[in-house]
């Protein structure tokens, strides 16, 4: 019996142990269930630290929601780097582009200083000047050139002052006044004897004649020489107020970009461009006028000397009939 009942107590004392070892493990296998409810959120945003969490969910567990929390900054860094980044190369374009489309000559223009607007207006009526001077002497030149070459064809066989007015007729012209002045000092000077006198007379109103078709043939010349002379000078006067002004703005904004300072150097130098366009053509056209008008005086000396020979002819054959009939 007392065997019996030491086998029981042991029996019981083994069973006693077991439960007590097993209430831990129990307790373990009842916690393990809830161990995936918190660790899911850094195991799918963290791979790596999958075993630290299988390791030790306890300590785990707590932190997950401050190692959530910067793993977002993180994500959304690169976004906003990427939003500031993005229309950086666009900004330039869409700021300096159209800027640089408008500089026009006439935006140009109309934004400029009213001094320079006034040395460009100046500029361009002195250019108008000058090429309608051009169109109107070319016209002038050419027709005097045909009528005084045509005249002096029709006066080229004729053996008197009286023939040639006849072969010319009421036209006017250079060799029509040469012709009115020799027969005015011819019946000016009847019954003087002295021939020498009347050709100096005569050749003294043919070289006023010739003065004033200088004088005539030569108006507008002044205004070419004047613009060709003056006009870069002018449009360089309007270029350092251009440029002074362009300094003050700089001065004023405190920024040397090539945005700011374009705009003012161009329409300073625009008005340089407006000055050399109004001189280079008045320089060529003045001296193509001055080697067609040089050729034209010549004409008209030949004109004179013309009329000179008439009027000696005139005299001479007077004398010769004057010694015939006091021969007979």
């Amino acid at each position: 019996m007392k065997i019996t009942s030491f086998q029981a107590s042991l029996a019981a004392a083994v069973l006693l142990t077991a439960t007590w070892l097993a209430a831990p493990v129990s307790a373990q296998t009842q916690t393990q269930p809830a161990r995936p409810v918190t660790a899911p959120a850094p195991v799918a945003a963290q791979p790596p630290a999958a075993p630290a969490v299988a390791a030790q969910p306890s300590a785990i567990a707590a932190p997950a929601p401050s190692t959530a929390a910067p793993v977002a900054p993180a994500a959304a860094a690169p976004s906003a780097t990427e939003a500031t980044l993005a229309p950086a190369p666009d900004a330039p374009k869409g700021g300096i582009a159209p800027a640089m489309k408008e500089l026009s000559p006439w935006v140009m223009f109309m934004s400029a200083d009213i001094i320079v607007k006034a040395v460009m207006i100046g500029l361009a009526f002195a250019s108008l000047v000058t090429w309608t001077v051009f169109i109107a002497k070319s016209i002038e030149l050419s027709v005097a050139s045909a009528k005084l070459r045509s005249a002096l064809k029709k006066v080229a066989e004729v053996r008197s002052l009286a023939e040639a007015q006849m072969a010319l007729g009421s036209k006017e012209g250079i060799l029509p006044s040469f012709l009115a002045a020799a027969l005015r000092e011819a019946r000016m000077s009847a019954g003087l004897s002295s021939d020498t006198g009347i050709k100096e007379r005569a050749a003294s109103s043919f070289t006023e004649i010739v003065r004033a078709e200088q004088r005539r043939i030569r108006i507008g010349m002044g205004f070419l020489a004047t613009i060709g002379s003056t006009s870069p000078f002018v449009g360089l006067f309007g270029t350092v107020w251009g440029i002074m002004n362009s300094f003050i703005g700089i001065s004023k904004s405190q920024t040397t970009n090539l945005a700011v300072v374009a705009p003012g150097i161009a329409e300073a130098l625009l008005a340089t461009a407006i000055g050399l366009v109004a001189a280079i053509p008045a320089v060529i056209i003045y001296n193509h006028f001055s080697r067609v008008t040089r050729s034209y005086l010549e004409l008209v000396s030949r004109a004179s000397g013309a009329a000179a020979r008439l009027l000696s002819r005139d005299l001479d054959r007077s004398h010769g009939s004057t010694h015939s009939r006091a021969a007979e």
